[in-house]
């Protein structure tokens, strides 16, 4: 499995290529090679800040000697008018990764701070937010790293960290115990501590799964906060449980309240709105 730094420098690699091609030609149209410049990141709206670790690679990737100066870092509060870097690198290095890192630090800025809206719904309470992997292909990881900052939980990064086995798997593979059953003896055979989750879909479910038992945790798909109370109480706190489908900003204190070990919310990501930055031109 990669790291978060091997994933990151494949996803700067990755996107450097599809923006500049065979050449960022506005830059050489009219710029010396040689010139050497300052640019600053300025804020010009209020949230909570993320992405700061992520532009400094992106600067020293395409320039390793390029001096990244922050003022604030990732997770802090933002506000209109504050600057949160200035770089001095050469020119081409600056123009060519701007429009890289506005993107990423917009993106990532948006998630953490509708994540931290989610996750101060709740403080106090047991219950933690996770996100799910409803993400952009190829930006999850930032994605993902964006929820943390802003104060939430990852769930699984991707298909291969975690066993959940959700309808469509029951439903292909021929039931609920059995699919159970399958997975656990997989876990025994390839890859022993892989943690298994299943969904259930009613209290019935969730009663089967208790008689049953060799999972990790239950995700209760679409269960109403008083819904959800009832099946708490069959648990008993055996089990680690997850509560999906439908949770919102307007909900989510009312399932906090029931107990629930987690919520899962894909809108962190799916619903978040970049926030607005600038990268501005010092000329030195």
């Amino acid at each position: 499995m990669l790291t978060f730094d091997e994933q990151l420098n494949i996803l700067i690699r990755s996107a450097l290529a599809e923006d500049i091609g065979d050449g960022d030609h506005s830059t050489l149209s009219c710029i010396p090679a040689d010139a050497r410049g300052k640019a600053v990141l300025k804020i010009k709206q209020d949230g909570i800040l993320a992405g700061m670790e992520v532009a400094a690679a992106i600067f020293q990737y395409k320039e390793p000697s390029a001096i990244f100066t922050p003022f604030k870092k990732d997770g802090d509060g933002m506000q209109y008018g504050e600057t949160a870097f200035e770089v001095v690198a050469s020119v081409y290095t600056i123009l060519q990764c701007e429009r890289l890192v506005l993107n990423c630090m917009q993106r990532m800025s948006g998630i953490a701070t509708l994540t931290h809206t989610y996750s101060d719904k709740i403080k106090g309470y047991h219950t933690k937010v996770l996100d799910t992997r409803k993400t952009t292909p190829n930006f999850r990881v930032l994605e993902k790293d964006a929820v943390r900052i802003g104060g939430g939980h990852n769930h699984r990064m991707g298909l291969y960290d975690m066993i959940m086995l959700k309808d469509n798997h029951i439903d292909y593979c021929g039931g609920l115990e059995k699919a159970i059953e399958l997975a656990w003896q997989y876990v025994q055979q390839v890859n022993p501590g892989l943690k298994i989750e299943v969904e259930t879909r009613s209290l019935d479910e969730v009663k089967r799964v208790m008689t049953f038992g060799k999972v990790d945790r239950i995700m209760l798909d679409n269960f109403s906060p008083e819904q959800l109370a009832e099946a708490l109480k069959v648990i008993e706190g055996k089990i680690e449980t997850e509560a999906s489908g439908g949770i919102n900003l307007d909900n989510i204190e009312a399932y906090a309240r029931t107990g629930v070990d987690y919520v899962s919310v894909g809108a962190l990501i799916h619903q978040a709105k970049s926030l607005d930055l600038s990268l501005k031109a010092v000329v030195l």
